[in-house]
């Protein structure tokens, strides 16, 4: 009793009826690190502020719209026109954040690194001496993963340096989480040389912390930008915009051709937007088509955005063992790449082990993530990306839980307490269906105690030592049936 009792009278000392316990740590909360168009919050600055949101409407709050992506037009002889995107007004982070949201996701961190008046640039992304765009997650536990579409945008060696940062973020700094990454130039096809884009994608990551990372090919074709998001405004040379319309008013109209001519010459001059922009999308089918194909080529997006929302999905509706894989991806149309069987088996059963997880198309189901390594597959530990999650949320949920231990006495009574805590959350894991076994027994194991896990050495020097050994569930990735005849029976 820790008072001394020194009146008469009756005391009343409670004490604690049931065992610390152990909660499961979030597990879906991935941290977008890109561009934004402001970054304010009751007028302070968020730049390279981690900020946590839950919807769309809070990202337009503190970091307003997407960009203005602009292109320009070129007339050709074969098809009429050309487009080219406009590389410095070109910013992915908006547009992947959709796609997480309309595939399951919720919470999530937003770092913004700048604005859109710079371009992309690889010093904002990961700048260790400005504490500018990764490193700036250092201080903030809760996010489960890393995703940064913009990267994609810089030259090779910018992104490639951008995803080595990525992996030692998840598996030198933090432990925590992991790295959700797009092969560069993924919207285009393999050529199986030393430029095909899985071969320089492998190359470029290098082989350190490769189990903390997934990476995803192809790119998508979604429907995330709609149509009355795009008009003459995304055209950066409207000067060359007006002969080819101009053009195609003298095929369509002859004589009365000078009336719709009136009407383009208003694109660079003061004029009703919304007004002209109907009046040209009724009167010039080549106009609707520039628009249609800038807004396709706004709509070829690199998949972790959408990745980080289906895995998202995947933890609230089943749990964090689940592979995030044979699923359906939503506000997409098809894979840039359509891959056969044939196709994905150097993606994912590669002799280095760095498997690229394929988005295929099948008939009937849709497009599926079909796919569900780490960069690590040669790993017998580390292969499944829902192993390597499974185990960071048991590690830190059990690291969290025991820290109210810190500082007590290292002796029986605080280790089975801490056994106790510990056998309980993984029991509860275990029914869950994240570790296999028929009994508990078969699932997991904590051992701790003098001459199990701690020498009296390790005592005196403070040091209490626990052993988990788990069993966690992996996927049935192939999945074989044998058929032979027999002979009748009857």
């Amino acid at each position: 009793m820790a008072q001394v009792l020194a009146t008469p009278g009756v005391y009343i000392e409670e004490k604690s009826a049931f065992p610390s316990s152990a909660v499961q740590v979030a597990t879906a909360i991935p941290a977008f690190v890109g561009y934004t168009e402001r970054a304010l919050r009751a007028n302070k600055s968020l730049k390279n502020v981690p900020t946590r949101i839950t919807s769309l409407g809070e990202f337009h709050q503190f970091f307003g719209a997407g960009p203005k992506t602009t292109f320009a037009v070129a007339a050709d002889d074969d098809t009429g026109f050309k487009v080219e995107t406009d590389a410095a007004t070109n910013f992915n982070l908006y547009r992947s954040l959709r796609m997480f949201f309309s595939n399951g996701g919720s919470t999530c961190y937003i770092v913004s690194v700048g604005d859109y008046s710079n371009g992309v640039n690889f010093k904002d992304l990961n700048d260790d001496g400005a504490e500018s765009g990764i490193p700036t997650l250092l201080k903030f536990p809760e996010p489960t993963m890393v995703v940064i579409p913009d990267a994609v945008l810089l030259e090779d060696n910018d992104c490639f340096e951008v995803q080595k940062a990525m992996l030692a973020h998840c598996g030198r700094d933090t432990n925590s989480r992991v790295a959700i990454m797009d092969v560069l130039n993924g919207d285009k096809p393999r050529t199986y040389d030393d430029e095909d884009v899985i071969v320089k994608s492998r190359e470029g990551v290098g082989n350190n912390f490769l189990q903390w990372g997934a990476s995803y090919y192809p790119y998508l074709n979604t429907t995330i930008v709609q149509g009355d998001e795009v008009d003459f405004s995304n055209i950066s040379n409207l000067d060359d915009l007006i002969p080819i319309l101009d053009k195609e008013a003298d095929a369509i109209y002859g004589d009365d051709a000078s009336v719709i001519k009136a009407e383009t010459a208003k694109l660079t001059g003061e004029n009703d937007a919304i007004s002209l922009h109907q009046t040209l999308l009724a009167k010039l089918p080549i106009y609707k088509a520039i628009l249609a194909e800038v807004r396709n080529n706004l709509n070829v997006l690199p998949p972790s955005g959408g990745i980080a929302g289906v895995i998202s999905m995947i933890d609230g509706q089943i749990g964090v063992f689940q592979s995030p894989a044979n699923v359906s991806m939503g506000s997409v149309v098809s894979p840039c790449i359509n891959l056969t069987s044939k196709d994905q088996e150097d993606l994912n059963l590669p002799l280095n082990g760095k498997a690229i997880n394929a988005i295929r198309s099948f008939p009937g189901k849709g497009v599926l993530v079909w796919g569900a390594r780490t960069l690590d597959g040669n790993s017998q530990d580390w292969r499944y990306i829902s192993v390597r999650r499974t185990v960071i949320m048991i590690e830190q949920s059990l690291k969290i839980a025991s820290e109210a231990y810190v500082f007590e006495p290292n002796e029986v009574n605080t280790w089975v307490a801490v056994k106790g805590m510990m056998t309980n959350f993984l029991k509860d894991q275990w029914k869950q269906g994240a570790l296999a076994g028929s009994v508990p027994d078969d699932a997991f194991s904590v051992d701790i105690g003098l001459g199990a896990t701690m020498t009296p050495t390790d005592i005196l020097d403070g040091i209490m030592r626990i052993t988990v050994k788990l069993a966690v569930t992996r996927p049935a990735e192939f999945i074989v049936i044998t058929f032979q005849q027999q002979m009748q029976k009857s």
